[in-house]
């Protein structure tokens, strides 16, 4: 089984899947939440104005999933904030300055751009009317009301200058702390579930929402000036586009930016390319897919997951349910480490995948790989394993040879079983393959994930729909399959 999956990862990663090969365009990441994938954006279109080839991969996850991305090559740039540089990526360093992290930075083989203009600091925001009710105006306030809900971004949940860090420095005694999607928390305020959330300052929800900000009074957030990472071995000409835009964009530009993209659906593309248009004098051609135009696309993206996982597992997986149902000191070790794999989290596997496959369909396309296996690799095994005795005693007593046996008596047998298992696959790995956006894999689960960023319900759909058919567009595939081949005396 090693060795097969190490094949699988060798013909996954040629150049014909999905490896950039050396005129292959620059990538430029992005976050997924709407400021990261608007600078994005930008970047990109600066790249492309500098008479570079650049493609934008957006919302491919948070802070590590891009900064590991960057240090392999899988992206040549993507935004960030100096803060989150210096609490999160280079923790426990205490680098004193700027100067001092691009020197770090360099050592690392990154680069990093003059600052863009604007802070978007970590906040604390809760309803103004709760605020005032309960005479809270800074985060010290909150000691007195133990009892709130907090809920926080995942990310903010667990770094160093997030919510462990805070709650310390301010010895806050709150229990009931969730943590959830940052845009999904907005919501969470807006009808009461939750009191107090993490916002980021340019946010253009607080006014949205009425929120007030609490007074920071013990200094505990870091400034988060808004910079491009990027690797050293970019071409000079990437380097200066980047650079433009350094000192361009103040609190007030970046928030109504956010605004236009959020609250009015402006395609973050079109935004980007107005910006700057009118700051830096750059006509960007830019050209928004229509819906059939990206369900075309996503289809295709969502069919190459889920299609290619399933043959190769189909491959891999027959043959070891064969190996647990005929050799008995096999049955345990197989069924036990396919079982395992598959308990294993969907995300927690995808974003084990990083550090050796880096992001995009590779990684996506080994996860659902392994989780392929369980239901085929069972089914065959208990096909198998149900055959009457009666029946192998006849095939035995004809004279044939296992092989003989297995091919023309057994596996025809155990054929109902083994189908219903790959259809229970096709199925499973047709819902898990929308994860694979949240690392730059595509699919449906692209605009799914869009949807709930901008809180776009026909964006959610136009995702969800087209993957619950496919799904029983598979079931449906497989049923006429096992008409064809199964006798019906034999079907289940």
């Amino acid at each position: 089984m090693t060795r097969t999956v190490f094949l699988l990862v060798m013909v996954l990663g040629s150049p014909s899947v999905g490896a950039q090969g050396d005129d292959a365009p620059l990538v430029v990441g992005s976050k997924k939440f709407t400021e990261s994938v608007i600078l994005g954006e930008m970047a990109a279109q600066l790249l492309r104005e500098a008479g570079l080839a650049a493609e934008h991969r957006a919302e491919v996850g948070g802070t590590r999933v891009l900064w590991e991305a960057l240090r392999r090559g899988d992206l040549d740039a993507y935004p960030d904030y100096t803060g989150t540089i210096t609490q999160e990526i280079l923790a426990g360093e205490a680098l004193p300055d700027e100067a001092a992290l691009r020197a770090r930075l360099a050592e690392l083989g990154i680069g990093m751009t003059a600052p863009l203009g604007f802070n978007n600091t970590y906040a604390l925001g809760m309803q103004e009317e709760t605020a005032t009710r309960l005479g809270i105006a800074t985060i010290s306030d909150l000691r007195a009301h133990p009892d709130l809900a907090f809920g926080f971004t995942n990310e903010f949940m667990d770094r160093a200058d997030g919510w462990p860090g805070l709650q310390r420095a301010y010895a806050l005694p709150h229990a009931d702390v969730r943590g959830l999607d940052h845009d999904l928390a907005y919501r969470g305020l807006d009808d009461g579930a939750l009191a107090l959330t993490d916002l980021y300052s340019t946010d253009a929800e607080i006014a949205y929402y009425g929120l007030r900000v609490l007074r920071d009074d013990r200094a505990f957030f870091p400034a988060y000036r808004a910079v491009f990472l990027y690797r050293l071995d970019l071409p000079p000409e990437a380097i200066a586009a980047l650079e433009r835009l350094g000192g361009r964009i103040g609190e007030a530009a970046m928030q109504a930016l956010n605004a236009r993209a959020k609250l009015e659906r402006t395609p973050e593309a079109l935004v980007a390319a107005t910006f700057l248009r009118d700051a830096l004098g750059i006509e960007s051609e830019v050209t928004v897919a229509g819906f059939w135009e990206r369900l075309w696309q996503r289809t295709a993206e969502h069919l190459l997951l889920v299609g290619l996982s399933l043959f190769v597992a189909i491959l891999v997986a027959i043959p070891l349910g064969i190996a647990a149902a005929r050799v008995p000191r096999l049955e345990g070790p197989i069924l036990g480490i396919v079982g395992v794999i598959y308990t294993i989290p969907s995300l927690a596997l995808l974003v084990f995948m990083i550090p050796l496959l880096g992001i995009g369909a590779v990684p996506a396309m080994v996860a659902l790989f392994l989780y392929s296996l369980l239901p085929i690799v069972r089914n065959t095994h208990a096909g198998l394993q149900g055959i009457a005795p009666p029946l192998r005693e006849s095939a035995e007593a004809l004279g044939l040879s296992p092989g003989a046996r297995l091919r023309l008596v057994e596996l025809p047998l155990a054929g109902p079983s083994i189908l219903a298992g790959i259809k229970t696959s096709a199925v499973i790995n047709i819902g898990t393959a929308t994860l694979g956006a949240l690392i730059g894999a595509g699919g449906y689960g692209q605009p799914i994930l869009t949807g709930i960023r901008l809180d776009d319900t026909a964006l959610i759909l136009e995702g969800a729909v087209p993957a619950a058919a496919l799904a029983l567009a598979a079931q449906l595939l497989f049923d006429g399959i096992e008409r064809l081949v199964v006798p019906q005396g034999l079907r289940l």
